[in-house]
């Protein structure tokens, strides 16, 4: 069947594009905008993308439009597609009724680290010789895709609390119905679709309830949102990580680089890999928890970890240049921005540090992390913060209250010329940005040569 896909460079709708082509559909998408790494990972599966949203594009008619997300009443394509009266559906729903029937769905939840954490599960599925399919919000390095089918029951997902489609306001998380559950963290984010934490805590409980009472709830015990999500029912075992929890772990470097792992209080092995922070030594803690849960036993969990590799855009060293490195980081909402520094600092010791920020999610534009933006960044040396044009707030008087370096530009060249100014051997420059930040990385990996 030919499937046209609206919104397909999304990272979640460029993944179900890749299951849809396995699957032996005849795809094709469009999308605002066509950007590395996701369009490269398309384009090399043989998925034709086009540019913008031509209703041109849908004659002659697909057998079915999957619309993502990003779309909504007024777009040209969208139009069409509810005019001709031709058969739609949400992403969520064709991955749940295609692909995740029968499967043994594992879920990763929350508002940090869903992408990595799915990630590390999947490797370790992978890695225990357990071949799982898997979505993913990002490409992980351990596998060269972001999706896959895979040749047995087990499925792990990367379950965003995002709406499904203009025209189904449910999370995208609830269609999956898993039987493993990792809920990771939970703080206030999407500020364009929900109102408040407690809006968000109620999207969970949803999930929630669709775990069945012989499936497995993991979550940490520092995060009181969650505790709140278990405490308007939960059918299903829980088990806690972190301080107090089941599983826990000993610190045997600052930076999160190696650590003892245990379970019940007795030591299930030292993971020493190349990953750093406090939030990934978290993620893998649940990670190893839910690949028990499948039946790979915490040791080979362990030895899986320690051969992990990140995923892309997530501290990414892309470039070094004269001795300056320069990472690529993903990085968009406060807690995220302060733990990725911390863990980076923690490695490179007194080096300096450059973050360069672009506040691009909708929460962002919208302004409502904005209080927490100067207190997220102390651990930089110095800060750039990028004002694109369409910010609803004052960058300026944000960049004010920050207790490090801080200047603001409205122009890459700008940037660009601020670190080439700043930047000596031994700098580290982070890029932090949920889009592709007009090609920065390259530029200045260019103009420092």
């Amino acid at each position: 069947m030919h499937i046209h896909i609206l919104g397909i460079c999304g990272t979640f709708m460029g993944s179900m594009a890749v299951l849809a082509k396995e699957l032996g559909h005849h795809v094709t998408g469009s999308d605002a905008n066509v950007y590395p790494p996701m369009s490269t990972q398309l384009q090399a599966q043989g998925i034709e993308l086009t540019q913008g949203y031509d209703p041109a594009q849908l004659d002659p008619a697909p057998d079915l439009v999957v619309i993502g997300n990003a779309m909504s009443r007024g777009n040209p394509a969208v139009e069409y597609v509810l005019n001709k009266g031709l058969p739609y559906v949400s992403g969520p729903q064709w991955l749940a009724d295609h692909v995740l029937q029968g499967r043994w769905v594992l879920a990763v939840a929350g508002t940090h680290g869903k992408t990595t954490t799915s990630s590390m599960l999947a490797w370790v599925l992978e890695h225990a010789g357990m071949a799982p399919g898997f979505l993913i919000g990002g490409v992980p390095q351990n596998f060269s895709v972001s999706a896959r089918l895979g040749d047995t029951p087990f499925f792990v997902i990367e379950a965003d609390e995002y709406d499904s489609a203009f025209f189904d306001k449910r999370s995208k998380f609830v269609h999956y119905r898993p039987r493993t559950a990792i809920l990771n963290n939970l703080e206030f984010d999407h500020a364009d679709i929900f109102p408040d934490l407690p809006a968000i805590e109620r999207q969970f409980h949803h999930l929630v309830r669709t775990i069945p009472s012989e499936g497995l709830v993991i979550h940490p015990t520092t995060e009181p949102a969650l505790q709140r999500v278990i405490e308007m029912g939960c059918w299903t075992p829980v088990q806690t990580t972190g301080a107090g929890g089941q599983w826990q772990v000993k610190l045997l470097s600052e930076d999160g680089s190696k650590f003892e792992v245990m379970l019940e209080g007795v030591t299930q092995g030292v993971v020493e890999w190349d990953m750093t922070g406090q939030h990934n030594v978290a993620n893998a803690l649940a990670t190893l928890a839910a690949a028990r849960h499948v039946g790979v036993v915490p040791s080979m969990g362990i030895a899986a970890l320690s051969a992990f590799k990140s995923v892309k855009r997530r501290m990414e060293k892309v470039a070094e240049v004269r001795g300056i490195t320069i990472y690529d980081d993903f990085a968009h909402h406060p807690t995220a921005i302060a733990t990725t520094l911390d863990g980076l600092r923690k490695r490179i010791g007194d080096a300096p540090l450059i973050a360069i920020i672009e506040p691009r999610s909708n929460s962002m534009k919208l302004g409502a992390h904005r209080d927490g933006l100067p207190e997220s960044v102390v651990d930089a040396d110095q800060v750039i913060w990028y004002a694109p044009a369409n910010l609803g707030w004052d960058l300026a008087g944000t960049a004010a209250l920050c207790t490090v370096p801080s200047i603001v530009s409205d122009s890459l060249e700008g940037i660009i010329d601020r670190v080439k100014s700043q930047a000596q051997p031994g700098t580290h420059v982070v890029i932090m940005s949920n889009g592709g930040f007009g090609g920065l990385h390259g530029k200045l990996a260019e103009a420092l040569k």
